[in-house]
């Protein structure tokens, strides 16, 4: 994407039920349209294990000024999962070197019409983890607020926070995956 274009410009994949790519549209659009497209969640960790929180800043085209606890974004058209999970991570967490991150599973998102920087629809959701063991050097235009939490510390926030919804949904997936692993 050009310097110039704006995030709704970006073209993404849109896919079926199936995750089969059906057609494209600019970003924007298949918002508006509730389209079916892809996007990316990556877990990020430091050296002590503790997770990348953050809230995002409020000017994001959507869910402004919530907190999440993953980062990620849309696939591009044509790109692949897992090389958009590497991209989203070192743009978002102002990295570069980062190992490539685990593929850990990918569902399916329904999301509500809810109201001004909502969006609705579905799509499909990769989620990943990585190990950041870099200073991180987060996006001032994306990124608000941050801080690498303990797991006990952000489950404690989860009642407190506004979280972004799919990102609350990715974490309570992949709580059930890593329990039902261990």
């Amino acid at each position: 994407m050009s310097a110039a274009a704006s995030p709704s410009d970006e073209i993404l994949d849109i896919v079926d039920e199936n995750d089969e790519v059906i057609g494209q549209a600019p970003r924007g659009e298949a918002y508006a349209r509730g389209l079916r497209h892809r996007c990316v969640f990556i877990q990020a960790r430091d050296a002590q294990g503790r997770i990348f929180v953050h809230r995002r800043t409020p000017t994001k085209l959507v869910f402004p000024s919530l907190y999440d606890m993953f980062v990620g974004g849309v696939v591009g058209a044509g790109e692949s999962y897992d090389a958009a999970a590497l991209r989203e991570a070192e743009e978002e967490l102002g990295v570069r070197g980062l190992p490539l991150p685990v593929p850990l599973f990918k569902f399916l998102y329904e999301a509500p019409a809810t109201g001004p920087g909502q969006i609705w629809g579905t799509w499909w959701s990769a989620v990943y983890e990585v190990r950041c063991e870099l200073p991180v050097d987060p996006q001032a235009e994306e990124v608000a607020w941050h801080a690498f939490l303990p797991e006990e510390e952000l489950e404690a926030r989860l009642a407190e926070w506004e979280w972004v919804p799919d990102g609350l949904a990715a974490y309570e997936r992949l709580r059930d995956h890593r329990a039902s692993a261990g």
